[in-house]
């Protein structure tokens, strides 16, 4: 993907974000977040939510497509798409955990994260907006 994105390079984010949503383990607070990560290469891993009674040991859809891709030798990262709820009237943005797993990795000017309700409604940023003096 170059550094200009299509409606349909978001979308397909977005799609995939959402497939990876039905897989959330989200007993507790019945939020269920799904997350596409597109890596530079064109590599794209996913994530889901999942959480626990304890409620710290909770890993959220973002860190878990990050800590895939990481696992696997990836460090170079484009964008992320992220929705959550059970249908498209609700908006998800990262939390501030994800935002700082984000800045480890990820050029806060040139990360896109886009936050959908569905494929046809979306909201891009760039980590630096989202998350402006991080750590």
């Amino acid at each position: 993907m170059s550094d200009t994105y299509t409606e349909r390079e978001y979308s397909s984010l977005i799609e995939a974000a959402a497939a990876a949503r039905e897989y959330s383990y989200s007993p507790y607070s019945h939020f269920r977040v799904g997350a596409a990560l597109l890596c530079s290469d064109g590599t794209v891993y996913t994530g889901c939510n999942i959480e626990n009674r304890a409620y710290g040991p909770t890993n959220c859809a973002e860190r878990t497509a990050f800590f895939k891709a990481v696992s696997e030798g990836k460090r170079s990262f484009t964008a992320i798409a992220v929705v959550g709820g059970e249908n498209e009237t609700v908006w998800c943005y990262p939390c501030g955990v994800c935002r700082q797993v984000m800045a480890e990795f990820c050029d806060p000017d040139t990360f896109q994260v886009i936050c959908g309700k569905s494929a046809d409604e979306y909201r891009v940023f760039t980590l630096a907006e989202l998350l402006p003096e991080m750590f």
